[in-house]
């Protein structure tokens, strides 16, 4: 028997295997991802290696083989796991054997290690109210996020203000002087003492969530599919689930969609869990990043939060896995190697020994067609958490009637109604432009066919000349006039954008507020927040966005959502489309009722 053998998987210039013949008295303990000890080098050297592959023959001369000399350990530890990760992503999605252990391993960056500052709100509760109103008056946003973090919890991490908050010493630097907040440092003696004196913010689960958190945990199979309505309070079972998990001596990962990790995300958990909470995502430097997880190693945090890279996480004892909106896109890596996360968990998963539980309102097809042969655990919310709270009625729209009606506008009659509606109750709207994936694709306006390939059945999509291509066969043909199934000339590409969407709105109802939120109004480090927050303190009737307004966000004042052109992204070239664009739409109809 034969082994394959990384050295120094460290150095990106050693990306080559290195075969060694396995003595009969380690047949037994060698496998793949176990580190072994190996003569290396002119000189046999012993140096550290891991096994890749194990195999009956090898193309070497048998002569030239050196043999293994010892295997260091029977338990794999998280390092070997990870390796053994890596082996598996490279074996299933391609790239390099350095690419691979480098997604997976942490990075060894350097990192100046220092205390942790803490931010404590001293003032009373009168003078928190006063100073949040003189905030919300004058608009001072930075201010207004830093005092209502302060009225949920009195003690804030400093990381988490200016990560999460992208609140500056300059914003908190006027309430020290005036002895409002005050600045210490937790070395880990007081540490401990904290997390003894932690009161956790727990919320007593329904009937259903209980079901379902007694189900996963006496369920032997690893993997679960938790299948819950938008507001069916998911959030509150991944929570339970992970407090089970600690209290058995174990640590837990939460994967979230980068869209997703918000400061009130984080603060969720942040409340219930304390400083066992730690969080990675792309905008860390690479030396914070590896103290987080360092911190993960040496067993200071519990619980991880955070996109794909937090999956990774060197928890020695991981213990669950949590993948919310497991359906997103964003899970699956665009860069070698190009892993889906969710699949890499679930093996990850099976070297720890770990639970895996993913979340959804939308689960993609093979997700729950797994969960039905019974692969996967299924469990289901069926109803809102809130009591008195429903899922919204949905009405569709034919557009093609509404243009016979002579009606031209991108908002039908019945939607313009209802904002009439919602405006006279001072209720608020968001309008959604379901642009994702949008390329170009053309379409008749009259009977709603789009032009399709005459090889694939997927939308041609028109490019700057005109000229009309598939991006899967490569089949191109000339513009289009008229429409080839109907004959009407009520066909082009749909061109309109949230900013001319948003101009449409103010001249339907002269006087009304709105907000706008895509790229372009979004460019900016605090973009994102200051729009949801003007949003929620209902400084605006309408908020008009694309799919960045409907990923998450709780606006309880929100009771109708209006979904322009929900069609389009049934155009994308993509045998998927359909499916994410159901996906996108649960979810864009789970921001009202």
């Amino acid at each position: 028997m034969f082994a394959g053998v990384v050295i120094d998987i460290n150095h990106k210039a050693v990306d080559r295997v290195f075969t060694y013949r396995i003595p009969e008295s380690l047949l037994d303990s060698v496998a793949v991802g176990k580190p072994v000890r190996v003569p290396f080098g002119s000189g046999n050297r012993l140096r550290k290696g891991y096994v890749v592959s194990v195999s009956e023959k090898t193309d070497l001369e048998s002569g030239i083989v050196k043999e293994i000399d010892s295997v260091l350990t029977n338990r794999m530890s998280v390092e070997e796991q990870l390796v053994a990760l890596a082996i598996r992503i490279r074996e299933r999605y391609g790239g390099t054997l350095f690419q691979c252990i480098s997604t997976t391993l942490p990075a060894k960056a350097k990192y100046e290690e220092r205390k942790q500052k803490i931010l404590t709100f001293v003032g009373s509760d009168e003078t928190l109210f006063a100073e949040l109103e003189t905030a919300e008056k004058k608009k001072h946003y930075a201010k207004l996020r830093l005092l209502e973090a302060f009225s949920e919890k009195r003690s804030i991490p400093q990381d988490v203000v200016s990560d999460r908050l992208n609140v500056t010493s300059s914003t908190i630097r006027p309430f020290v002087d005036r002895g409002l907040v005050t600045l210490s440092y937790l070395i880990p003696e007081r540490e401990k003492e904290e997390a003894k004196r932690f009161v956790p913010e727990k919320k007593p689960l329904n009937e259903a969530q209980q079901d379902a958190v007694r189900t996963i945990l006496s369920d032997p199979r690893p993997v679960h599919l938790l299948f819950g309505v938008t507001g069916s309070g998911k959030t509150e079972v991944y929570m339970e689930l992970i407090e089970r998990t600690i209290e058995s001596g174990k640590d837990a990962i939460v994967l979230i969609p980068e869209i997703a990790l918000t400061y009130q995300t984080v603060m969720r958990f942040y409340n219930r869990f304390g400083g066992s909470v730690s969080f990675v995502h792309s905008r860390l430097k690479e030396g914070e990043k590896a103290k987080r997880f360092q911190d993960a190693r040496d067993g200071r945090i519990k619980i991880m939060i955070g996109p794909r890279s937090a999956l990774f996480t060197p928890f020695s004892d991981l213990g669950l896995i949590v993948v919310d909106e497991c359906h997103e896109q964003s899970y699956h890596s665009d860069q070698v190697p190009k892993y889906d996360a969710v699949d890499v968990a679930i093996e990850r998963a099976l070297f720890s020994g770990a639970k895996v539980v993913l979340g959804s309102a939308s689960p993609s097809v093979v997700h729950y067609e797994r969960a039905l042969s019974g692969e996967f655990g299924l469990e289901k919310l069926t109803e809102r958490a809130v009591k008195g709270s429903v899922l919204p009625d949905t009405e569709i729209i034919d557009m093609r009637e509404e243009l016979r009606q002579k009606n031209r506008s991108i908002l039908s009659r019945s939607l313009q109604e209802k904002i009439r509606d919602r405006l006279a109750k001072s209720e608020q709207v968001m309008l959604f432009l379901n642009r994702r994936g949008y390329t170009g694709a053309v379409s008749c306006r009259s009977c709603g066919e789009a032009v399709t390939c005459v090889h694939c059945s997927t939308a041609l999509t028109q490019h700057r000349n005109g000229r009309l291509k598939c991006h899967i066969c490569g089949y191109e043909r000339a513009p289009v006039r008229i429409c080839p199934k109907c004959g009407s000339k009520l066909i082009g590409s749909f061109g309109i954008g949230t900013e001319k969407a948003e101009e449409i709105v103010r001249e339907t109802f002269p006087g009304i507020r709105t907000l706008r939120m895509d790229a372009d109004t979004t460019a900016g480090k605090e973009g994102h927040q200051e729009i949801l927050e003007k949003f929620i303190r209902r400084e605006a009737d309408v908020l008009v966005g694309t799919q960045m307004i409907v990923k998450g966000h709780d606006f309880p004042n929100v009771t109708l959502v209006g979904i322009l052109a929900a069609d389009l992204s049934l155009y994308v070239p993509d045998f998927r489309s359909p499916e994410r664009t159901f996906q996108l739409l649960v979810q864009a109809e789970g921001r009202a009722g």
